[in-house]
């Protein structure tokens, strides 16, 4: 394909915006352009000059639209698809009610190359261009997972969970076996095209200290490939790991012990964390998936983002369907803006759309590829419209600037406000 222009109001960070003014952590430009070629963005300015550097060049102009990178969901199921907005659980018994038998028809190929194309499609709908999804105990889920996004050339990372006790014998390896599927996982399907594997043991309570030993050497063998789990998310799972790792300092601690801390480890929720946790999550440089719609909806409780960012640790935003109530990151966003507003802080607009876009690339070591419309980034870009909806346009008409209609967008945007997504800059809706 040759090279082309999108052309529109265009919205790119500068800085990050927690660590300075959110004011002045970003480019905005009225009449932007954003020259694509070779599926990366090779040049950005004002829509003159770039034109007048580029005669005859196509021009896809999107007028009065917003262009920015592509959401990035840094922790997400995509075997629970079809159990999102399931009623009445928390945690554990969601998991034993939903998403346990859910995963059991994973042992399917052909039901999970089903439920890879519906989750792709509905990812791709409301913007978002990356995610970091976890597979079930099954290989062919992690190959019916890359296989999806291969089809859709996007940057994705994944893996199989890693389960050999405490769930239904049909969703149980052992140590042996998940450490053999996951090098050989990893050998089909990491950096091949844009994928990106991530070793996944579930949690702590459904693996042995013998499967997460092997969990912790297959990341050291492969230092290229991402580490995910979850951490403190729940009182009753905090407790539970206690009973099961008694001699662990406590929930991250048992990370810790195998190896499973560090950069390009990946921990969801994270809400519980003692003071010792804390620092030594910080200290270990490992990153952090804030899951705001999940953590309401299953009642897990209400993260301390103010808390984290300030001390620097790399933390991205997450649906984490289907425990999140829904695949749009302005939903989640804006449950973002609500629970910080619970704990005395107002998350400013900007930083709501970074943690959405490069925070979580930051958080998947992917923060020089893809989550931000600069010159070198791998052009997944989308096109927002913020007049998609009677009530947004007459919140818009009346914006004081283009923070007012970020927000706008935040609390009144759904699906019906991505226009358009570039992915590696082909255009795919």
């Amino acid at each position: 394909m040759p090279p082309f222009v999108i052309r529109g109001e265009t919205f790119a960070f500068t800085a990050d915006p927690f660590t300075g003014p959110a004011e002045v952590a970003y480019a905005y430009d009225s009449d932007g352009a954003v020259v694509i070629d070779g599926g990366r963005i090779i040049e950005t300015g004002t829509a003159a000059a770039v034109l007048a550097r580029h005669p005859g060049i196509r021009v896809d102009h999107y007028p009065s639209h917003l262009i920015m990178a592509g959401f990035v969901d840094c922790h997400i199921h995509y075997p629970q698809t079809r159990v999102i907005a399931s009623y009445g659980k928390q945690l554990i018994e969601w998991l034993n009610t939903y998403t346990f038998p859910a995963e059991l028809a994973f042992a399917d190929p052909a039901h999970a190359a089903e439920v890879a194309e519906v989750f792709f499609a509905e990812v791709l709908r409301n913007g978002t261009t990356t995610v970091s999804s976890y597979c079930t105990v099954h290989p062919q889920s992690a190959d019916a997972f890359f296989v999806g996004a291969s089809k859709r050339n996007m940057r994705v990372a994944g893996g199989k969970v890693l389960m050999d006790r405490n769930a239904p014998p049909g969703l149980l390896d052992t140590p042996q076996s998940a450490y053999d599927d996951t090098k050989a996982l990893i050998a089909r399907w990491h950096g091949r095209g844009r994928n990106v594997y991530a070793v996944s043991p579930r949690f702590a309570p459904t693996s042995t200290p013998e499967q997460l030993e092997a969990a912790g050497a297959v990341w050291r063998e492969h230092p290229g490939t991402l580490m995910q789990t979850h951490v403190s998310e729940n009182a009753k799972e905090i407790a539970w790991v206690h009973e099961l790792f008694p001699d662990a300092p406590d929930y991250f601690g048992v990370y810790e012990r195998f190896g499973l801390a560090g950069p390009g480890a990946n921990f969801g929720h994270a809400i519980h964390l003692s003071k010792r946790e804390r620092a030594a999550l910080q200290a270990s440089g490992s990153g952090i998936s804030h899951c705001p719609a999940s953590n309401t909806f299953i009642g897990s409780g209400l993260f301390d983002l103010a808390g984290f960012t300030q001390n620097a640790v790399p933390a991205g935003l997450a649906t984490d369907i289907g425990g999140g109530s829904s695949f749009s990151m302005f939903a989640t966003m804006r449950t973002a803006y609500e629970i910080a507003q619970l704990r005395g802080h107002s998350l400013h607009p900007v930083q709501a759309y970074y943690l959405a876009s490069l925070g979580s690339a930051r958080v998947l070591r992917m923060e020089h590829q893809i989550g931000n419309l600069a010159p070198g980034y791998e052009a997944d870009v989308i096109v927002l419209d913020p007049r998609s909806r009677p009530i947004l346009a007459e919140r818009v008409s009346v914006a004081r600037s283009i923070e007012d209609v970020l927000f706008a967008l935040i609390i009144l945007g759904d699906d019906r406000a991505v226009k358009a997504v570039y992915v590696a800059g082909e255009k795919v809706g």
